[in-house]
């Protein structure tokens, strides 16, 4: 097998390797790179920008990094339809689609990954009526397990592995969405009490385009975020670029991280920083495209787990996890993340068949390892409690037998990967467990 060895880590610091790199530039050499490595006994994984922290992206023997394939391989405006290579990434996708009047209908909070990465660990946004990045998908082109290529059109039943795939059944090689009319957010952001915001949880997701808060632990302190869709006639506005840079990059990227340090050598200070972050944040209301409002920019390194439970649960699961923090007594200085999803039909998204509350907790990078850990563990035993389902892409530990219990379709989509990858030449110790074998 030829290529180059090179020493890979992802963004969180939790998973590392040293595999043989290959980067195609084609379609045809990402056919010859599978073929090869089914005939050798080889394992491939590719990767995009590695901003996964469960070992999903992890290389075996090799590494396929999707750079040489990018932006757009055909497009049909008129049907707002447009096929993008795989290794495009979310932040350069709103320029490609710019000139042909076209937006994403949501996205995440943040652009790093590539579409193939993003689509294929159930990344999401946030909104009662929209769905996780994957559901804007209506096609796709793969190389399977046989290094044949398989294009899945819009209406095949097997879509609904494809579009979120974890990487099990292949290749992808491009993604084909579609878009909607570009679009202004209205965002409007404000504090609010621990109570009050879980009181009014079910009204806020049911009657917000784009609807996520913040909690603060150690304090009653949360501040909400209220997007709501707008057309682009809508002027921007809001505050000034040098307003929104302290917000943005001084406060909540470096003095954050700065505080983070801090919490990290004297963990006892952290209900004291987190008090004062909490009582300093302030309301405003920003005008601007749905791209630069959607994305913040996340400097501070982390890891994070993030669970999917039912939307009506998350009061309770957040009161449980508050609880708990006291009890345990553990120093948390990243607020925690609530977001919504509408359900959808797809075989492995965290949001299948039901309306999905999810909860995300976070951990600075240079915490202590084994408090981190036992933080997770906890968070996790509640969440599951509330049949959890895990993000593919952040940490968790459960395996084929819990996810089983959560996934109507979990066996669907294991009979689909034997038709595609029968060999397991895509499979890394992640899939093993999480599928099975």
């Amino acid at each position: 097998m030829t290529g180059t060895t090179a020493h890979w880590q992802n963004w969180g610091r939790t998973e590392s390797a040293d595999p043989t790199v290959q980067t195609p530039a084609t379609v045809d050499e990402v056919r010859a790179i599978v073929a090869q490595a089914r005939a050798t006994g080889h394992r491939i994984k590719p990767i995009g920008a590695g901003h996964s922290f469960s070992g999903i992206g992890v290389p075996t023997d090799i590494q396929l990094r999707l750079s040489g394939l990018r932006g757009i391989v055909s497009a049909d405006p008129d049907a707002s339809r447009v096929t993008l290579a795989a290794g495009t990434h979310l932040h350069e996708i709103p320029a490609l689609l710019a000139p042909m009047g076209l937006a994403m209908a949501n996205l995440g909070d943040v652009d790093r990954q590539t579409i193939s990465g993003a689509t294929s660990t159930g990344t999401h946004g946030t909104g009662l009526a929209f769905g996780g990045i994957s559901t804007q998908i209506v096609g796709a082109t793969l190389v399977d397990g046989r290094g044949e290529t398989v294009t899945v059109a819009e209406g095949e039943p097997d879509l609904a592995a494809v579009a979120l795939g974890l990487g099990a059944l292949g290749v992808l090689v491009d993604i084909t969405l579609r878009g909607v009319p570009a679009f202004h957010l209205r965002a409007d952001e404000a504090p609010g009490r621990f109570d009050d915001v879980l009181a009014g949880w079910s009204d806020s997701i049911s009657s917000i385009d784009h609807y996520e808060f913040y909690w603060f632990p150690h304090t009653d302190c949360c501040l909400t975020k209220t997007n709501t869709r707008l057309p682009t006639s809508a002027a921007p506005s809001g505050p000034s670029r040098v307003r929104r840079y302290i917000d943005d990059e001084v406060l909540s990227n470096k003095l954050f991280g700065l505080l983070c340090a801090v919490g990290r050598s004297v963990p006892t200070v952290v209900p004291a920083i987190n008090q004062l972050s909490g009582r300093a944040l302030s309301a405003r209301t920003i005008v601007d495209s749905s791209t630069n409002v959607f994305i913040s920019d996340r400097a501070v390194r982390f890891r994070e787990m993030e669970y999917a439970i039912p939307v009506a649960e998350v009061p309770e699961a957040l009161r449980e996890i508050r609880a708990m923090i006291d009890r345990r007594r553990y120093r948390v200085s990243f607020p925690i993340e609530v977001r919504a999803a509408a359900a959808d039909e797809l075989m492995l998204s965290t949001a299948a068949g039901r309306e999905s509350g999810y909860i995300a907790v976070h951990r600075y990078y240079r915490d202590d390892p084994a408090d981190s850990a036992a933080y997770f563990a906890d968070v996790e035993e509640i969440l599951t409690g509330h049949g959890g389902r895990p993000h593919w892409g952040k940490m968790h530990t459960r395996d084929a037998e819990y996810l089983r219990t959560v996934y109507p379709r979990f066996d669907e989509f294991r009979a689909v990967r034997d038709r595609y990858d029968p060999e397991r030449v895509f499979t890394n110790d992640y899939l093993a467990r999480v599928l099975g074998d």
